[in-house]
């Protein structure tokens, strides 16, 4: 008899969607937010790509799996929408990228109370927001990524710069806090920390006080026109920044912290030893502030 011939068994190939992560990233119509989709994308992972401003993003949706949406991350029902929308089309949703900020310059006396409370309500309301959306989904899951952008102004603190400051210390505390609940987990949250880079921020995002102090002209004013006139020569590379937020998030042990740019690794450190000095000279009160130990 004629053997029949054996038929060779075909393995089946993973699924091609099963090692292209879901990034979602607030803000993409400009700076590190449209850097990041733009190479996430070229990666060929899939992308959920916001802004305000749909139609400022919609080229970005040509460079691969993409699903552009609209998100003001200070609506509540836009991001319960986007996220709603991300987990139908993606099945889920794996990093998060909390990129939506603004700025603001003003010396602290200087502050105007409704610029302040919008710059907290899109950067810090609106992050927390936007955590608090995504996290059911990725505990269902027991994995998932979550990137906050602070800025060495979370660490390190400016004059001009101090309600800024604020939301940024801000988002520092949340995040820090945040690791601690959700790495047990399987959820990793990791603090991108830029110093000055090449995004506009100085030029469109950030406004500032209307009313202008003569008594701070040395000190708010000088760092305020120094931070603008560098607009645009700013040391920072977006593309290069982009490059290592990937990278950090593809690692296996990423940092919590992940500073950006030699001005943001050299104030960090700065910031680092002058701590250190203060709470060495100041160590003999700070230990004697405790009830003496009773003797036995």
């Amino acid at each position: 008899m004629k053997k029949e011939p054996t038929k060779k068994t075909v393995k089946k190939s993973a699924s091609p969607t099963a090692e292209r992560p879901v990034w979602f990233i607030t803000g993409c119509s400009t700076g590190f937010g449209r850097e990041l989709a733009r190479q996430v994308l070229e990666r060929g992972h899939r992308v959920v790509v916001t802004a305000r401003d749909p139609a400022e993003v919609k080229d970005l949706a040509a460079l691969g799996e993409a699903l552009v949406l609209k998100l003001d991350v200070t609506k509540q029902a836009q991001i319960n929408a986007a996220i709603k929308a991300a987990e139908k089309k993606f099945g889920g949703i794996d990093v998060l990228v909390n990129n939506a900020g603004i700025g603001y310059f003003a010396a602290i006396e200087e502050g105007e109370e409704n610029e302040v409370l919008r710059m907290f309500a899109i950067n810090v309301f609106g992050l927390s927001r936007m955590i608090r959306a995504a996290l059911p989904g990725m505990r269902r899951r027991g994995k998932g990524f979550i990137v906050n952008f602070s800025s060495i102004a979370g660490l390190c603190a400016f004059p001009a710069a101090g309600y800024y400051n604020a939301t940024k210390f801000a988002v520092e505390g949340l995040s820090e806090a945040l690791w601690q609940e959700v790495e047990p987990l399987g959820i990793k949250v990791m603090l991108v920390e830029p110093s000055g880079f090449r995004t506009d921020w100085a030029g469109r995002s950030a406004n500032e006080s209307k009313r202008q102090i003569a008594a701070y002209a040395a000190t708010a004013g000088a760092w305020r026109k120094q931070v603008r006139a560098l607009s645009g020569k700013q040391a920072g590379d977006p593309v290069r920044a982009g490059q290592a937020i990937i990278k950090a998030v593809e690692c296996a042990s990423p940092p919590h912290r992940l500073l950006l740019g030699n001005d943001a690794y050299e104030g960090a450190n700065t910031k680092l030893k002058e701590l250190a000095k203060e709470f060495k000279a100041w160590e003999a009160v700070a230990r004697g502030a405790d009830f003496p130990t009773a003797k036995r």
